[in-house]
């Protein structure tokens, strides 16, 4: 199962992130998405873990709790949704004669 994990605090690391689910289970991936200009955390991220017993368990467990200093939220990611907007088809490259 795929874990949304909210209001990160900007210093917290995949490491500690992953300490603290492991006491609910085998944790897989753990990723804090960053920005990509200046590579700081963007404040949320995604634990997989393989169980989903232990998954929701990590969920109830965590989410509303304090993590270096900050609420954070928890729970099962959703799926992304695509963008509205206007569809912009490429330009055919024309030939230079």
């Amino acid at each position: 199962m795929r874990i949304f994990v909210g209001n990160l605090a900007y210093t917290t690391t995949d490491a500690e992130l992953r300490q603290v689910f492991e006491p609910y289970g085998a944790v897989g991936h753990v990723i804090i998405y960053t920005e990509r200009d200046t590579g700081r955390s963007r404040g949320f991220g995604f634990v997989e873990m393989p169980d989903a017993t232990e998954a929701q368990a990590a969920i109830d467990g965590l989410n509303g709790t304090r993590l270096g200093g900050r609420t954070i939220n928890v729970s099962e990611a959703r799926q992304r949704e695509a963008r509205g907007g206007p569809q912009h088809p490429r330009q055919e490259q024309r030939p230079r004669w």
